[in-house]
């Protein structure tokens, strides 16, 4: 009884191995891209204070030339 269980536990145990590698390298795969996604949002904030920036400036154009063309109807 003990030969035929222990071919059996042999086999549990290279069964949990290859499980424990799977595992391994799937956690090896979200840490990869939890890093991509880190640099993504870094990125992100970077654009969008960019983009803040760029609207602020284009506000400030249409404001500046709105007072222009008034300017140049009162004349």
């Amino acid at each position: 009884m003990t030969q035929a269980s222990s071919p059996s536990a042999a086999g549990h145990s290279s069964l949990k191995q290859r499980h424990l590698s799977h595992l391994n390298s799937q956690l090896a795969q979200l840490h990869a891209n939890l890093s991509d996604f880190t640099d993504l949002i870094n990125t992100t904030c970077v654009q969008y204070k960019s983009i803040q920036k760029l609207g602020v400036m284009h506000g400030s154009l249409f404001m500046a030339s709105h007072t222009v063309f008034e300017n140049d109807q009162a004349e």
